[in-house]
């Protein structure tokens, strides 16, 4: 038998019962189970969680910066090392490195846009003409409207003259009765320290957050083994390999990641500021810089970016003409990028799904603001990381990953489940472009047969569901006919033989039947299905199996040695003592597939645990000229 351990989990999905043996006997509170008690506790936990991120990002955002940065240089560091430099001068040289690129970036920017700011003034008197000639135009269909649709209305009569001249009076008379009020401004003194601390403050708090970054990237970089150890230590000294796994992977998506991305972005900068050039905006290598910087922030970096160019190119063009070609440029540039580059780049080499990209955004923005979406990408993929490698946090993969959520045998059985052939026969064509039938029906059909025979076996499913559920998959094996005579089906021809396929007594053996027959069909060998009432004590004296050269005889479950599968292999042996008989006992697992005495009781010529064996075998057993093995 196939352990049921491996499916136990996904049956008490499906089936409701989420209560393991473990927490059967935990103590409860009154009138409340150790699963709901579970559930709440997690809530508690993740509401904690996220009220630490919420409050404490004045001290965690530093630190998440500082070990994204980390990643991002320790490649840098690695390579200096390998050149034989110490680890400290390695670390020094590369931060001193990093912060020579930031100035650089920040000198570009800020020459760039000096020299953009001499013409200001014209380009400020272009858009205020442009904006004085919407309003004209504006005004002018405002006005047409009006005559269209207000010719109608008749103008508010103007008030009787004599009873504004008392209203006017009225006026005049309360306005003399007032008196004004003297009021006097007094300039208080200033001190140098408030000044300082006026015109500091905006600058201050972002340098400190950067020297903290720094400072903390460093000694990441420096004791990078030494931390990884304590990680260990703390988290995973049960599990020492998993835990090594989990941080390699987690630090190669990471640096892959980075490393793509500042390709990629690099090059969009590029490829933005000669385009610019090309259309005539000044400070084009500006532009690409900040559109290279800008396209780190998911999905609204690149509409960003492509404001201020475009507004630009309204200032300089008396016509609209340049600022449509820059958003057009952008317009063709960015969807490459994202749909066309990035995939032949990378591919989904960060494991995150698109929707949870989207999510993972909005929850970060909310956060941590800007920097937390900025970091939400490479925040997601940590938590998809530990939730492949930690049991406990596999719902963040399951949540955000973009591995399927369910395997194929799981898929194939929710969709039988859920009385929905359609769905199953798009899942079987998918997974038939890369593999022969006979390895689909062997793989993800057997096996979810199993699973429901093991269900039906616990009594979550009936009779009745049985028989819907034996239909749906009926309909899926015929439509998947075509595929049967594809050339990667096994060749079990080899002359005129003739094959009865003869279904067990459950109501789950009559579709491996239909899927064995038309497999030899596809095959060149000559099948018919043959259902249990025919071969029972009543109905095989009337069976006719002349000419039958191989019996196959579907069994989904057996346990043990028994009684109703000797008989049967008695009775056929009776009725066709000529023909060689093959029992399939699906899928792999059986205790008869590997124990001589079962087998010799069964009284069978062959045993086999898959269909791919059973075409192989039922070849065999048709040139075999050994007379068959009679049951003891």
């Amino acid at each position: 038998m196939a352990d049921p351990s491996n499916v136990a989990g996904y049956r008490n999905i499906l089936t409701g019962d989420r209560e393991s043996p473990v927490d059967a006997g935990a103590a409860r509170v009154p009138g409340t189970s150790a699963p709901e008690l579970k559930s709440l506790l997690s809530v508690v936990v993740g509401t904690l969680v996220v009220a630490a991120l919420y409050f404490g990002k004045e001290v965690l955002v530093p630190i998440t910066l500082a070990v994204m940065l980390s990643f991002v240089l320790a490649p840098v560091v690695n390579f200096l090392q390998r050149l034989r430099l110490w680890r400290a001068p390695a670390v020094i040289v590369t931060v001193l490195a990093a912060l020579a690129v930031l100035g650089l970036i920040g000198t570009l920017i800020g020459s760039q846009a000096a020299a953009l700011s001499a013409n200001a003034p014209r380009y400020a008197s272009t858009i205020e003409a442009k904006v004085e000639g919407l309003q004209s135009f504006a005004a002018a269909k405002m006005g047409t409207l009006t005559k269209q649709f207000g010719g109608g209305h008749r103008p508010p009569t103007a008030a009787p003259v004599a009873g504004r001249a008392q209203t006017l009076a009225t006026a005049q008379g309360t306005a003399a009765n007032r008196r004004p009020v003297p009021v006097q401004l007094v300039q208080g003194e200033t001190s140098p320290f408030t000044i300082a601390r006026t015109v500091l403050a905006p600058i201050f708090g972002p340098l400190e957050t950067t020297v903290l970054v720094l400072i903390v990237a460093i000694f990441v970089l420096m004791q990078k083994e030494d931390l990884r150890d304590r990680f260990i230590r703390l988290f995973g000294s049960n599990d020492l390999h998993r835990t090594t796994r989990a941080m390699d992977d987690a630090g190669q998506r990471l640096s892959k990641y980075f490393l793509s991305q500042l390709a990629v972005n690099t090059c969009f900068g590029i490829v933005i500021g000669l385009g610019l050039w090309g259309i005539g905006i000044p400070s084009p290598a500006m532009w690409g810089l900040m559109a290279g910087l800008l396209r780190f922030v998911p999905y609204i970096g690149p509409l960003l970016a492509a404001v201020a160019p475009a507004a630009l190119g309204a200032a300089i063009d008396p016509g609209w003409t340049m600022a449509i070609e820059v958003v057009a440029l952008f317009f063709v540039v960015e969807p490459f990028t994202g749909y066309v580059v990035e995939p032949m780049l990378y591919g989904h080499s960060t494991g995150l799904s698109p929707v949870s990209v989207i999510v993972s955004a909005i929850f970060w923005t909310w956060v941590w603001g800007p920097i937390g979406l900025i970091m939400s990408t490479p925040l997601t993929l940590c938590l998809v990381v530990m939730g492949r490698h930690v049991k406990s946090l596999e719902f963040f993969d399951v949540l955000l990953g973009d591995r399927p959520a369910l395997t194929p045998v799981e898929g194939f059985y929710q969709r039988i489940l859920a009385n929905n052939p359609d769905e199953a026969l798009a899942q079987a064509e998918t997974l038939l472009a890369g593999e022969p039938l006979v390895a689909y029906y062997d793989e993800v059909v057997l096996a979810g047969l199993k699973l429901a025979v093991e269900d039906q076996a616990r009594g979550t499913i009936d009779h009745a569901a049985a028989v819907r559920m034996t239909r749906a998959m009926l309909d899926v094996v015929e439509d998947l006919a075509p595929h049967a005579a594809a050339p990667q089906a096994p060749d079990v021809a080899g002359g005129p033989a003739t094959v009865a396929c003869v279904a067990g007594h459950g109501p789950f053996d009559d579709t491996v039947t239909a899927m064995l027959v038309q497999l030899l069909d596809g095959a060149g060998t000559a099948a018919r299905a043959i259902p249990a009432r025919a071969v029972s004590r009543e109905g095989i004296a009337s069976l006719d199996l002349a000419g039958i050269d191989v019996i196959a005889v579907s069994y989904l479950e057996v346990k043990g040695s028994p009684a109703q599968l000797r008989y049967l292999v008695r009775r056929l042996r009776e009725r066709a003592p000529a023909a060689r008989i093959v029992v399939g006992l699906w899928p792999q697992g059986e205790a008869a597939l590997s124990d001589a005495q079962i087998q010799r009781t069964l009284g069978a010529d062959r045993y086999v645990g898959s269909l791919a064996t059973a075409l192989a075998a039922i070849s065999a057993l048709h040139h075999e000229a050994a007379p068959p093995v009679l049951a003891a």
